[in-house]
């Protein structure tokens, strides 16, 4: 039977590249882009296509029917936004609070209940990409602190939903500075090298990293 591999988000960046490795690797790719021209663009690689948009609570209900009946061997959670990279100087308007955090954590929230039993059922890996970042014991300095705070959300949601579905392994995964729209082209790891990281990161997991936060070239972080 095929290796089934869900991505959500997978209309650029990582997420394109993942699914695109995937597929080229043999697995029956499930994908999801908000917009009709991603959709196509998706079904045109070969993968099954569904609309989602993460931070649409109404869009993300029908995610259960959708995949229903599926077990689910690979999750890749990739949708989220960026933001501004505005310190602790400048409060965020609730307008932005609300958009990055309803894309970056509610989605999340909202889409592990529907993913997750999902996973279970083939006993399989459900990743999450975050962000170095998001590391509360780690961070450096003051930037981008919405985008901070987003992600050590995410990765909370995470380190909490993996006691609930304990035949699943949930990680978190930094996929480096990566040249992508978010990014940006001074990045210094490629989309192609960071998502072929991921998923040797994530081909090599074991039920005992269920939790783990790890780089996409392996390293793992001590802390969150």
């Amino acid at each position: 039977m095929n290796h089934t591999t869900l991505i959500l988000g997978a209309s650029r960046g990582i997420g394109l590249e993942l699914a695109r490795q995937a597929l080229a690797a043999g697995e029956r790719v499930i994908a999801t882009a908000r917009t009709d021209a991603g959709l196509t663009m998706l079904r045109e690689l070969g993968a099954q296509a569904l609309k989602l948009d993460v931070a649409d609570p109404a869009s993300v209900s029908g995610l259960t029917w959708q995949l229903d009946g599926e077990k689910i061997d690979t999750a890749w959670h990739v949708a989220g936004v960026t933001c501004s990279h505005a310190d602790a100087t400048q409060p965020p308007t609730q307008q932005e609070f609300d958009r990055v955090m309803h894309a970056n954590v509610l989605g999340a929230m909202q889409v592990i209940p529907q993913v997750a039993p999902l996973v279970e059922a083939a006993q399989g890996h459900y990743a999450f990409i975050s962000s170095v970042m998001g590391q509360i014991g780690g961070v450096a300095d003051g930037n981008a602190w919405l985008y901070r705070v987003s992600k050590a959300a995410l990765n909370m949601a995470v380190a909490s939903a993996r006691h609930v579905y304990p035949q699943a392994t949930f990680v978190c995964l930094h996929p480096g500075w990566v040249q992508t729209d978010m990014g940006g082209g001074a990045a210094p790891v490629t989309v192609a090298d960071s998502a072929a990281g991921l998923r040797r990161v994530v081909s090599g997991l074991t039920q005992a990293d269920n939790g783990a936060y790890i780089q996409y070239d392996g390293q793992r972080f001590s802390s969150w």
